[in-house]
């Protein structure tokens, strides 16, 4: 063990403080998290104690037990070792947090041991709960397929790049891998722009854009329910209310022409259905952001052929680039198409 100071936090605001501590460069990741009854102790780094002090929180002398050294990894194949060996090279060496909540990517052929597997990953990763990824997203609404491992709390908050993004892990999947596009919408310049996100969700692109660019304002469109909950709670976790009118509903029932300075196409698979109503809402010389998957190899004569056959001669395709893969020989693209 070793002293340290030690940050109290409440265990209703872990969830959320502390990755955000954790984004701050705050917390001696050397050292365990504990907890103190109601409250939550997190070692602080001791150049940054004044830091902490300084945003408001109270700092207490203690003895730290100093974290495991050994990867993860290693430490829940340790935990694990009572399955049968057929299941020890299935199980998933990534996860994903979202605040105290671990989701990971479980094989059919482990879902039978998945209590046992679940609370492993929770006592090795310091979660409150976890949740196995069973078959993806799917439907229009693109729900996922979850099943709870080990505890009952599904909501949590993740912190990513300045912005709070709080959802429902067993309602709604948070796709990481679009994490570069998120903050390209962050650091664009909108000074002024009248945006539509077409495929709002909880928020992904609405939220960087509203509270960084510069927007004057952002028409938020979400179809799913649940998801919509989480984007009107976000809005006013981030501080954007004046910036973002949600809406609830087909975004193909938005009214006004011509009044967008720039389109968020967020969507996959389907996004072409959407053109016509996105160029009826663009002003020339405005801006859409057209997501979409395709061939490797092929998307550029896609994505050039779609914007022909609707705008005709009245585009200009200024960037293409792959975000992520999406299956194998197909990746998720966006385009970024000016419209004259």
């Amino acid at each position: 063990m070793k002293m340290t100071k030690q940050a109290r936090i409440d265990s209703s605001e872990a969830s959320e403080l502390i990755p955000y501590l954790m984004e701050l460069g705050l917390v001696d990741r050397s050292a365990k998290i504990s907890r103190d009854g109601d409250s939550r102790l997190v070692p602080i780094l001791p150049d940054k104690e004044e830091t902490a002090i300084g945003m408001g929180y109270e700092l207490v002398e203690g003895s730290a037990y100093t974290a495991e050294r050994r990867r993860p990894q290693e430490r829940l194949l340790d935990r694990l070792s009572c399955l049968p060996p057929e299941i020890i090279p299935l199980l998933p060496m990534k996860w994903e947090y979202v605040g105290d909540i671990i989701t990971i990517k479980l094989d059919g052929s482990c879902r039978p041991f998945g209590d046992v597997i679940g609370k492993a990953y929770a006592e090795v990763l310091g979660a409150k709960t976890v949740c196995a990824d069973i078959s993806g997203i799917s439907g229009e609404l693109r729900r996922p397929s979850t099943e709870i491992l080990y505890g009952s709390e599904t909501e949590s908050v993740r912190l990513e790049n300045g912005i709070f993004y709080e959802f429902d892990v067993s309602k709604i999947m948070f796709a990481s891998g679009n994490v570069d596009e998120r903050l390209r919408m962050k650091e664009l310049e909108c000074g002024g722009e009248t945006v539509v996100d077409m495929f709002a969700g909880i928020g992904y692109f609405t939220l960087p854009l509203a509270k960084f660019s510069g927007a004057r304002k952002v028409f938020a469109c979400e179809k799913n329910p649940d998801s919509y909950r989480y984007l009107v709670k976000n809005i006013a976790r981030n501080g954007v209310y004046g910036e973002v009118i949600p809406i609830l509903g087909d975004n193909r029932d938005i009214p006004g022409k011509r009044f967008a300075d720039r389109i968020i196409m967020g969507y996959v698979q389907t996004t072409s259905e959407f053109i016509p109503k996105a160029l009826d809402m663009i002003r020339t010389g405005g801006i859409i952001h057209y997501h979409d998957t395709f061939y490797v190899g092929e998307y550029e004569e896609r994505i050039e052929n779609l914007f022909e056959e609707n705008a005709g001669g009245k585009y200009e395709i200024e960037r293409i680039r792959e975000i992520k893969s999406f299956a194998p020989s197909v990746s998720h693209y966006v385009a970024d198409v000016r419209i004259y």
